[in-house]
């Protein structure tokens, strides 16, 4: 009974004739639901603190008065009966009341079934005569994805429980008096309105037809099959008509578990509900529980495309190819069709892959392995990574092999694997309610990783867990923290070595740890002793007297976590900034026990996973070196080929190679770097370059608009296969709908695109090709498709009874010695600094609503509605200096190019500081952004440029 506060020893008690025992604390509510005695409840859901207002949960105890079971507490020797004629009556009577002013059809989209309407069916309720009713209390329909229907609300307040106590978003609240009371978004505004970012946890708690729904289908003009969606409209919860499939969520790198409910009649998902797990405990963020509705989007690749032999761009980029492209890249958001397609055509399968197999097999052929390359997917499963780094090594015959891990977080695996020994994450961001501080650093949680930052902000406000949150921007997350530090961007080396100054002047260093586990601690001691607080203070922008009192609060901890993100590893010094933050943990001692450890948020679902399966230029898989003679006689005994033994190019190495001409043919796929990768400008020119490109996607993307050949493939919801949160838990995505046309899952594309290269592969299952990957990937050893069940398992698993292990490397790391080591890290100014022709810093990151290029989350209906536009934050001051207001035409320029968008006035940027989205075509950052590397993690300084801001002509 994990939701009870469990003592020493247990009550027993008697309901309904049934001996229970249960711990103290726990409620009679709990009792009964533990045997499988269902008491109804209105007010009341197991992961909300009980409020008992509704009284629905009324059992009798033998006193004068009915009690309410959610409330009360289990005694010793209690004997409880759940239902009699005197219980049933008081339930019917307040089931009545309710229905005496409910509104006769609620019309909103509910899924799950109206429990006041399915009480008043139990109880033979109907509304009682004579009392007032019908008040008309407003609908409100602002919000895209959730109605308001006031006069169904019954006041539970189990929406404002849940937005309050799980979500931690504190937007919902009571406003009006007596009769007229009603829920509140913010300042009683309109929801769509409000601070609400569309959770939907307050949807999938409400007992009523209060909140309800905005059909997605229906909305998006697809409809459902016929009966289904009537019904779902009407409340009548008839989700028996619907398959249920249980799965993963294909955005971040939290790995939510999730059930789709699915009309196979029409091959729509109808809603989204988080499940049971330890990952998520059934919650979502609104592009886990929204957006699904791209996998149905008409701008689906459902046939294989060729491109003509006369089509534009491929070729040399003349001047006058260089403005007919400027002005067919007009401004308008996803890539248009009309004017794409008709340099393809359509071809069969067969004529496609064969096209493909043959002139990539030519270049080979005639220039050597070496002008080969793949970009793969961070998006795809396990076993299409495995696959895929496979083709590429065994086939084209080179390690020129990377994906989009390399753009977010290749400098923090390179600290890792250096410091101690490994680049995975040494403990799950859910103990965070284990640890006394939370550092959270280079990482807009809220809007990255929501769900995770939900548990966060729940360890915050239990008081257990003092938050220091460090960012150039005010985050949501600084409005939880003890302690918030607006750095100035690109100085985070500067303030780690001081507080590292302050933790070992002032003693407060676990001098066992550092002896007993670690090597190298005197070469830091030294270095940091040169950055006392007054001298990181003119640095980074932050009071010295700051900087001590956040190192004083982490040093004081007895467990302290540290999570970060593309902020700290988006850097040309993002690996200087990890051993940084490795350091403090290791000098403090917090690696390797409940509530503390190392945690760098993985950015997409399977990041973490396509790391595992080897898509790196260095290693193979389960991070094996390809330089390594006996791991490389091992891979070349289980693929039957020899193999490179020099490491491969990296992303942008690939790229600057293409733009030389030095790569000649690539494979991409799932990978769109036309948006993705710094320095857009120079990556459009080096795909032009290429001799032959093939992508495999599931949609035109602008990079697929340079291809050859394009293969389309299948989306998340279309396919089985595994995927690794960023915790290393190892779930299981299942098949939900059936592909478009004549599109095919990747891996099985994967397969005979290898065989026509003269490569065969061929396997029956993903759980196949799973097994393949898990006998050469000792972490992964002894999974399968079978024992990972619904919820997954944490790798490594020893034991395949437990769910893996959580808390890595108690003991020893595995690094030669066992030991971690400190690796002291100098400040260096950035690469390049404002100055008075560029005099903006930029930085760009993401928004809650949309992910990545935006290819899948600008093609959902209501995360597009929310979140329609990018928009360049600017703050009021800078605003005012240059004479514009909000909602103006800017133009933002970069030594590499520029974009037009519209100014937002806000406090959230520094003075002198800009924030733009990268996940807009019509105004992509990063044709700004520079593509300097990070010397060790090869890694481009995504979050630092030198722009200039200037009015431009309404766009």
């Amino acid at each position: 009974m994990s939701d009870m506060a469990a003592g020493n020893g247990t009550i027993g008690l008697t309901i309904d004739g049934r001996a229970v025992e249960v711990p103290p604390g726990a409620t009679i509510w709990e009792a009964a639901r533990e045997v499988g005695i269902d008491i109804p409840v209105l007010c009341h859901d197991p992961r909300l603190p009980p409020v008992g207002v509704c009284r629905v949960c009324l059992v009798d105890t033998g006193e004068k008065k009915l009690t309410a079971s959610c409330m009360r507490e289990a005694a010793e020797g209690m004997d409880v009966r759940t239902r009699s004629d005197r219980i049933d009556a008081a339930r019917k009577g307040l089931v009545e009341l309710l229905l005496s002013d409910y509104p006769t059809a609620c019309t909103g989209a509910k899924t799950r079934d109206d429990e006041l309407l399915a009480l008043a069916r139990e109880y033979g309720a109907v509304a009682m005569a004579g009392i007032p009713a019908g008040n008309g209390r407003p609908i409100d329909s602002s919000s895209p994805v959730i109605r308001v229907d006031h006069q169904a609300c019954i006041l539970c307040d189990r929406c404002i429980r849940a937005c309050d106590d799980v979500q931690v978003n504190n937007v919902i609240g009571r406003t009006g008096k007596g009769y007229e009371t009603r829920i509140g978004f913010d300042l009683d505004d309109p929801m769509g309105a409000s601070t609400c970012v569309s959770c939907g946890e307050c949807e999938k708690v409400c007992p009523t037809g209060a909140l309800t729904l905005v059909d997605q289908s229906q909305a998006a003009g697809a409809g459902t099959a016929a009966g289904v969606g009537s019904s779902l409209m009407a409340g009548t919860g008839t989700r028996s008509a619907l398959k249920q499939v249980d799965s993963v969520c294909p955005y971040c790198g939290v790995g939510c578990a999730l059930t789709y409910w699915v009309d196979e009649a029409s091959n729509r998902v109808v809603c989204a509900d988080g499940r049971e797990s330890v990952v998520n405990e059934e919650r979502l963020c609104v592009k886990g529980r929204y957006g699904f509705d791209y996998a149905y989007h008409p701008q689906r690749l459902t046939v294989p495309l060729i491109r003509k032999e006369t089509a534009y761009p491929k070729g040399p980029l003349s001047p006058e190819v260089e403005e007919s492209d400027r002005r067919r890249r007009k401004p308008g958001g996803l890539v248009d069709y009309d004017d794409v397609l008709p340099h393809f055509r359509e071809a069969s399968w067969e004529e496609a892959i064969e096209l493909a197999g043959r002139r990539l097999r030519e270049i080979k052929d005639r220039n050597g392995p070496a002008a080969m390359a793949g970009f793969g997917s961070a998006k795809c499963s396990n076993e299409e990574a495995y696959l895929f780094q496979k083709l590429i090594r065994a086939g084209f015959g080179t390690n020129n092999i990377d994906h989009c891990t390399r753009l977010c977080h290749a400098s923090s695996v390179a600290a890792l694997l250096e410091t101690i020994g490994s680049g995975a994450v040494t403990n799950v961001f859910g103990d965070v309610k284990n640890a006394d501080v939370a550092l959270i650093i280079g990482s807009n949680t809220t809007e990255n990783h929501p769900v995770a930052a939900t548990f966060m902000k729940q360890a915050a406000k239990s008081g257990r867990t003092k938050l220091i949150v460090v960012e150039p921007r005010h985050i949501e997350m600084a409005d939880h923290a003890e302690v918030f530090l607006r750095i100035r961007p690109g100085t985070d080396v500067a303030m780690y070595n001081a507080w590292m100054h302050v933790l070992i002047e002032e003693d407060l260093i676990d001098h066992d740890f550092i002896a007993d586990r670690t090597e190298g601690f005197a070469a830091l001691e030294e270095l940091v002793a040169a950055y006392p607080p007054e001298v990181a203070a003119e640095i980074c922008g932050i009071d010295a007297d700051e900087i001590r009192r956040a190192a004083r609060l982490f040093g004081g901890a007895d467990a302290a976590m540290v999570f970060w993100g593309m902020g700290i590893a988006q850097s040309t010094h993002g690996t200087d900034n990890a051993r940084c933050l490795i350091s403090l943990m290791l000098m403090t001692g917090n690696v390797g026990r409940p509530g503390t450890g190392l945690h760098p948020l993985r950015g997409q679902n399977n990041v973490q996973g396509a790391s595992d399966a080897g898509l790196i230029p260095i290693v193979y898989p389960d991070y094996q070196k390809v330089g390594d003679p006996e791991v490389r006689a091992k891979f070349e005994a289980a693929w039957d080929t020899e193999l490179d033994p020099e490491a491969g190019l990296t992303v942008v190495e690939i790229m600057d190679g293409a733009l030389k001409g030095e790569i000649l043919g690539m494979y991409m796929m799932g990978e769109n770097p036309f948006l993705s990768d710094p320095n857009v400008n120079k990556v459009r020119k080096a795909l032009a370059n290429l001799e032959f490109l093939v992508v495999q996607d599931i949609f035109l993307t602008e990079t697929a608009e340079f291809a050859d050949v394009i293969l389309p493939a299948t989306t998340h919801l279309e396919k089985t296969g595994t995927y690794t949160n960023s915790d290393r838990r190892v779930q299981v995505g299942r098949k939900t709908l059936n592909p478009p046309g004549q599109a095919r899952e990747d891996w099985r594309i994967v397969c005979d695109l290898s065989t026509a290269l003269g490569y065969p592969m061929s396997y029956e299952s993903p759980a196949d090709v799973f097994a393949e990957f898990t006998s050469l990937a000792p972490s992964y050893g002894g999974l399968t498709h079978d024992n990972l069940g619904l919820t997954g398992k944490l790798w490594p698993c020893p034991d395949l009874e437990s769910d893996g292990t959580q808390v890595l490397f108690g003991d020893r790391f595995p690094t030669p010695s066992g030991r971690g080591r400190f690796v002291p890290a100098e400040y260096t100014p950035a690469k390049e600094s404002p100055d008075d022709e560029y005099p903006f810093i930029l930085n760009t990151g993401r928004l809650l609503e949309h992910w990545h290029t935006g290819t899948m989350t600008r093609r959902a209906r209501a995360l597009h509605a929310i979140q329609p536009e990018p928009r360049v934050e600017i703050h009021p001051a800078d605003m005012d200096r240059l004479g514009l207001v909000d909602g103006a035409w800017v133009r933002v320029e970069s030594r590499r190019g520029s974009i037009a968008l519209t100014a937002e006035s806000s406090e959230r940027v520094n003075q002198g500081s800009v924030f733009i989205p990268f996940h807009f075509r019509e105004a992509a950052a990063n044709v700004l952004t520079l593509d300097a590397l990070d010397p060790y993690g090869k890694i481009p300084g995504f979050k630092f440029c030198a722009v200039r801001v200037s009015a431009a002509a309404d766009s």
